[in-house]
């Protein structure tokens, strides 16, 4: 770009191209995605809201899980966002999430601070499942597009978006407690509008943009992974402070402030890569652009070489039938019928059709695995109230476990995404055999809790929280990687499935009513009876003790499953599995600096007729 001068006017002409390179450059599609992730992980709060809506409606530990099942079903079912994502831009998954999410919580809290009459059990299972399932959208809608947008960095963009979203469940609630102090009834009203605002906010800024890989695009992710690992360190240092001591209403306004300082630190880094991208533009403009005093003739000379691109050949008719210029395979790909097609997947790392992907034995082995790992340590979060309690654990302590489970689940996601794309590139370590590493951890933590340890929940909860983190950028970044990405966001949310499986086998139908069993056999062992519409509460070890066990012995089982899927992708992961992408980035560049020497060969010629001229 050429600016007349240095006056004023070329100031904020400058100025302006500035703002509009930032808030539509691709870096900041990224910061807002960070954004809309850091809200987008309520439900991973249940544990700090479960004990009012069991108290404020009289619900027993059974149907306090089923309605934990519910949430965890809307959760990760997020095959309608997926389907609306293949065939819609982002912003409308945005919008829809954000009108999910103010519904169901807000419903939630109405019912929970008694401003409508009690609802049935079905009608809170609805409310809790609307507004949660609302988290897949978010994730569809910001996650998906930032992996297509960025599919050689796809691990490492996982770890960071997923990273954000189990940071998500700290940074609320440090907001809650600097706006609304201590009211766990106020915590699901902001649960309600505040994500919901934020991807309104983001709403154009989420979008689909061409991949173009920049030489230092790892680089900038690992900055942004040193900033959120300071916000991540800044709230482990706020938690434990607030665990020693009290803080005041002021004190707690100071901590939300310095997070959400922290939380948008990363704009910086984005205005500064941008401002370089805009630079360098600038200056590749100056260089090819013709003087705008001087009137060019376009008449073309005889003899003159031209580098148009020829039109397109017309079709070809063979035997009365009208053939395109598609190749072979391509045509044969869509003329079979996708039925035909689903037990003839291509090779791995291909683009598989939603059927093949389905129905293929990589992916049931990855399902089977992850609903006996993901249902295991989604149990323990969503019963850690329940827990604590049972345990004797003070009621601080209850929050504390909630925040350290948030903080511990954004490290597994960060490190899993990290360390697996570094281990994957470096040694050729396959994601698969880090998931049954992953898996065989969580099981310290399950046990710690079973046998009730001395302070053992604070550990567990450290454990449990890194191995549900460390879980979900390597299934993504596994489904990506073999079934290729023409239908992720379908298959990426098709992988959450398995979570809510997970959760109502273990969570409700084994602990809830083992629970349940033993809270009974304690009342009739103190000679009371519960009465109606009182909820029913279990103290003491052996509340989840068997509970546990068998989660343990489950995700063994699932632990040795998914060897099945690291022997059968060996071959696959010892492979260069991002060639295809790096071959289309060549083409592009290669497009590119064709077209840049077609430009500055005709504004060579346009200056030599030039220069004829004034010698005439």
């Amino acid at each position: 770009m050429v600016f007349a001068g240095s006056g004023g006017g070329s100031g904020w002409a400058n100025m302006k191209s500035l703002t509009l390179q930032v808030l539509t450059g691709r870096w900041f599609m990224v910061f807002a995605s960070f954004l809309i992730m850091s809200a987008a992980g309520a439900t991973y709060m249940f544990g700090a809201y479960s004990s009012e809506i069991k108290s404020s409606l009289g619900y027993d530990q059974t149907t306090l899980n089923l309605l934990s099942f519910f949430k965890d079903l809307g959760a990760n079912v997020g095959i309608l966002s997926g389907l609306i994502n293949e065939v819609t831009p982002p912003w409308v998954v945005l919008s829809i999430g954000a009108v999910l999410n103010f519904f169901g919580y807000f419903m939630i809290w109405l019912s929970v601070t008694k401003r409508i009459s009690k609802p049935q059990v079905w009608q809170m299972c609805l409310y809790i499942c609307v507004g949660a399932n609302s988290q897949t959208f978010a994730n569809t809608g910001a996650l998906v597009t930032c992996v297509k947008n960025f599919p050689e960095s796809r691990g490492v963009v996982l770890g960071l978006l997923k990273g954000f979203v189990g940071l998500s469940g700290a940074i609320i609630t440090q907001i809650y407690y600097a706006v609304y102090g201590n009211d766990p009834n106020s915590l699901i009203l902001l649960i309600g509008w505040l994500p919901a605002a934020i991807s309104f906010a983001f709403l154009r800024t989420i979008r689909i943009m061409k991949v173009i890989r920049q030489p230092n695009e790892l680089k900038v992710f690992y900055k942004f992974l040193y900033m959120s690992l300071g916000l991540a360190g800044f709230l482990m240092i706020i938690i434990i402070i607030e665990k020693k001591g009290q803080f005041s209403r002021s004190g707690y306004g100071g901590s939300a402030a310095a997070v959400l300082i922290l939380l948008f630190l990363p704009l910086a880094i984005v205005i500064k890569e941008e401002y370089d991208i805009w630079k360098n533009k600038n200056h590749v403009m100056n260089e090819v652009e013709p003087p705008t005093q001087l009137k060019i003739i376009t008449e073309k000379p005889n003899g003159e070489l031209d580098l148009s691109i020829p039109p397109p050949l017309p079709p070809s008719s063979i035997n009365g039938a009208v053939t395109t210029g598609l190749p072979t395979s391509q045509k044969q790909q869509r003329d079979d019928s996708c039925f035909q097609n689903v037990f003839r997947p291509p090779d791995r790392g291909e683009d598989y059709t939603i059927l093949q992907a389905l129905f293929s034995i990589d992916m049931l082995v990855l399902f089977f695995a992850t609903i006996c790992g993901v249902g295991g340590t989604l149990t323990a979060i969503d019963n850690l109230g329940q827990i604590g309690t049972s345990l004797g654990y003070p009621k601080q302590s209850i929050s504390t476990f909630v925040s350290l489970v948030s903080i511990w689940n954004y490290l597994g996601r960060v490190v899993a995404g990290f360390v697996s794309e570094i281990f994957l590139t470096k040694y050729k370590f396959p994601r698969p055999l880090m998931l049954t590493l992953i898996l065989l951890l969580s099981c310290v933590g399950h046990l710690l809790i079973a046998f009730d340890v001395p302070n053992g929940v604070y550990i567990a909860s450290i454990i449990i929280g890194f191995c549900f983190g460390a879980q979900w950028p390597l299934l993504f970044a596994i489904i990506s990687e073999v079934f290729g990405l023409k239908y992720y966001s379908t298959l990426y949310n098709f992988g959450a499935v398995a979570s809510p499986i997970g959760s109502y086998i273990l969570n409700v139908r084994v602990t809830g009513h083992l629970y349940d069993k033993e809270a009974n056999k304690q009342l009739i062992a103190a000679g009371l009876k519960r009465k109606h519409g009182e909820d029913l509460n279990c103290n003491g070890a052996e509340c989840f003790k068997l509970a546990f066990i068998i989660i343990t012995a489950v995700t063994v089982v699932g632990a040795l499953v998914s060897v099945i899927l690291v022997l059968r992708t060996r071959k696959f992961y010892s492979s260069d599995i991002y060639k295809k992408f790096k071959e289309e980035v060549k083409a592009a560049d290669m497009e590119m600096a064709v077209s840049g020497s077609g430009a500055v060969l005709s504004e060579t010629r346009r200056e030599t007729k030039i220069v004829g001229c004034n010698k005439e």
